[in-house]
């Protein structure tokens, strides 16, 4: 998963688990607070990445939520159970997995075979 795309993904499945508001999160792997703005709800995202300026939207269905990385162009997939998430990039071909632990997100990236660390 492209760097940039990682803190987002953590993002969004931070805040579908935690249900918190928050307009940025902390990135330890490039040590840079991300910026985003929109909406989180347990029937939509509809978020705004201000380092690659664009959306990711999408809506959830019976197999959890289908998004739209207009950065890539590509969907992604992410399913939520509890305070963990799990999920597949078509950008990649790989799946991703996370967890919620307080405020701290861990995310695991198949394609790099690597943990990465976020804040909210």
């Amino acid at each position: 998963m492209d760097k940039n795309v990682r803190p987002i993904i953590a993002y969004i499945g931070g805040v579908l688990i935690s249900n918190k508001r928050k307009s940025s999160i902390y990135d330890y792997a490039q040590s840079t607070y991300i910026n985003v703005s929109g909406d989180i709800s347990l029937e939509k995202v509809n978020v705004y990445d201000y380092v690659r300026r664009c959306y990711i939207t999408g809506s959830m269905s019976s197999n959890g939520f289908s998004l739209f990385d207009y950065g890539n162009n590509k969907h992604l997939t992410m399913k939520v159970s509890g305070k963990k998430f799990e999920g597949f990039c078509y950008n990649t071909s790989k799946h991703y997995s996370g967890e919620l632990n307080g405020n701290s997100i861990s995310l695991y990236d198949y394609e790099t075979s690597s943990y990465y660390n976020f804040s909210l």
